[in-house]
């Protein structure tokens, strides 16, 4: 057992163990350690298993050989001192949070609790595991875990990742509106003993809709029980409401094929639910920017500057007083709410960085973070390794369109990185999520286990169709290689002309330090 912390999975066959045996410390947050988990364990606690019967003996392989592919869970966080996940909102959805305006906003009564007691079960990774320690009031064992992306650096960024679930396995929303791959997204920095921090979430379409893998390289969208959109959606955004204050919605999706049809449906629902508070803006990223000219997501900004300004952000000052609150937050989606939306949240966080950095007389108001290279360069890496956390864990691959983030352009080996991960998606998506979404589902508690429950295997069907749809994808890859790399030569004269964007911490000044957490 590692440091006396554990976590137990508990069945009416028997009770597992998942204990933590080794990790990381990845730096401080707030003046406390934050650890990353680097391997797990899971051991059984009930031997009297050895003499059960055959049935339930099978039923208790297949469950522990889900709770061995739990011990390979990418991203886990946590910390003996701090609560990183923050316990003023309750729900049933999980990820990671670490907002400092509502850990500001806590009493000290609060703080004094146990660190389970704080946090908020929206993002407490282990909430269901820890269910059976909490009934027998074992505290000192109650170790809260996060799923996300956690990067500290010079300077200092947090994130966060909910309702989990794997691509293509978790589509869309459930009934109460909480919505697949929801992820609060806080960039923090620290500078002269004040602390400055803007929140962006990103989440699914809040419509009941899903994709049905079948082996087809972008299966069909099946939007289900349409005449529930409006009441989905409205609880949704009810629930963002009381947490974030006022929300504009970035609908990045394609205004044409499936992607079209959930972006109309997703739309008009909208229509409903529009007021000063709760606005929806479409913005079809592929037919605007392409797959090399993201800079044009200046005419997003343009569209969006008023809201940001409105909304602000949240700084304190040297005492640790409100100087500044923010009132909204910008919720962005694509499809996977991956590669498209952390180019763009990137791009906001990029803004409001410099707004903060203004405020805080370290910029001249002409000054951009582009003319700082050190500073810039570490401000890109941060966001393009959160977005490669995020999307590992939803996906199993790094994020595409992650050169743009990282160099401040597109490269072909960025193009070339992107055909292979869309390739290993595929992969992933038809031959392992489904095992590895069990697994999640398991130790979420979303089992309920019968002894009766027939344990004949699935078949796997269409071993034949799954050879041959391998090789048509891999054809489908490559030949958007090829178009991709001839429009990115096409447009060499205009993209030698784009510079690299960078951003040095400021001479003379005190140490500053930026953290990013999902």
């Amino acid at each position: 057992m590692f440091n006396g912390k554990l976590m137990v999975k508990d069945n009416p066959q028997g009770s597992y163990l998942i204990v933590i045996t080794d990790r990381e410390c990845i730096g401080s947050y707030l003046g406390y350690p934050i650890f990353k988990i680097t391997s797990m364990k899971v051991f059984p606690c009930d031997h009297s298993l050895k003499n059960s019967k055959e049935e339930q003996k099978k039923m208790e392989s297949e469950f522990s050989s889900l709770l061995n592919v739990a011990e390979r869970t990418p991203g886990l966080y946590f910390s003996y001192d701090v609560n990183i996940t923050l316990s003023q909102f309750k729900s049933e959805t999980y990820g990671l949070s670490c907002s400092a305006q509502r850990l500001h906003d806590l009493g000290d009564e609060s703080k004094l609790l146990p660190l389970w007691r704080q946090a908020d079960p929206r993002f407490l990774w282990n909430n269901y595991m820890l269910e059976v320690l909490i009934d027998n009031k074992l505290d000192p064992y109650l170790l809260p875990v996060m799923q996300g992306s956690i990067l500290l650096n010079v300077p200092d960024f947090p994130a966060s990742h909910a309702k989990y679930g794997t691509r293509m396995w978790r589509r869309g929303a459930d009934s109460d509106g909480f919505v697949a791959n929801f992820v609060e997204t806080e960039q923090i920095i620290q500078l002269n003993g004040y602390t400055a921090s803007f929140i962006q979430v990103r989440g699914s379409i809040p419509l009941l809709w899903d994709q049905i893998v079948d082996l087809t390289y972008k299966p069909k969208f099946e939007i289900v029980k349409l005449e529930e959109a409006p009441r989905v959606v409205e609880r949704h955004f009810l629930d963002l409401r009381k947490k974030y204050g006022n929300v504009l919605a970035v609908d990045l999706v394609n205004k044409d094929g499936g992607e079209g049809r959930l972006c109309e449906k997703f739309g008009n629902a909208m229509q409903h639910i529009a007021s000063d508070d709760v606005r929806y803006l479409h913005f079809d990223f592929h037919r605007i920017c392409g797959h090399v000219h993201f800079e044009r997501l200046s005419i997003l900004y343009d569209q969006i500057e008023d809201f940001l300004i409105k909304n602000r952000y949240l700084l304190l000052n040297e005492k640790g007083e409100k100087v500044e609150e923010q009132v909204g937050v910008v919720r962005t989606n694509c499809i996977d709410c991956l590669d498209r939306t952390n180019v763009t949240q990137s791009m906001i966080a990029r803004k409001m960085l410099e707004f903060q950095l203004q405020r805080l007389g370290v910029f001249s108001a002409e000054e951009t973070i582009s003319t700082h290279a050190n500073f810039d360069e570490s401000f890109k890496i941060l966001w393009a390794n959160h977005g490669d956390d995020i999307s590992i864990q939803y996906s199993g691959t790094p994020a595409l369109k992650g050169d743009f983030v990282r160099f401040g352009q597109r490269t072909v080996q960025g193009i070339l990185n992107d055909g292979w991960n869309a390739l290993m998606r595929y992969y992933l998506n038809n031959f392992r999520d489904g095992t590895k979404q069990d697994a999640i589902d398991l130790i979420q508690g979303h089992y309920i286990v019968s002894v009766s429950r027939s344990m004949t295997a699935t078949t796997q069907k269409g071993g034949i169709e799954a050879i041959a749809s391998f090789p048509l994808a891999l054809s489908l890859i490559m030949t958007g290689f090829f178009f991709a790399t001839m429009s990115l030569r096409r447009g060499l004269d205009t993209w030698s002309e784009i510079k690299l964007l960078a951003i040095a911490a400021s001479s003379g000044k005190s140490e500053t330090s930026i953290c990013v957490a999902a």
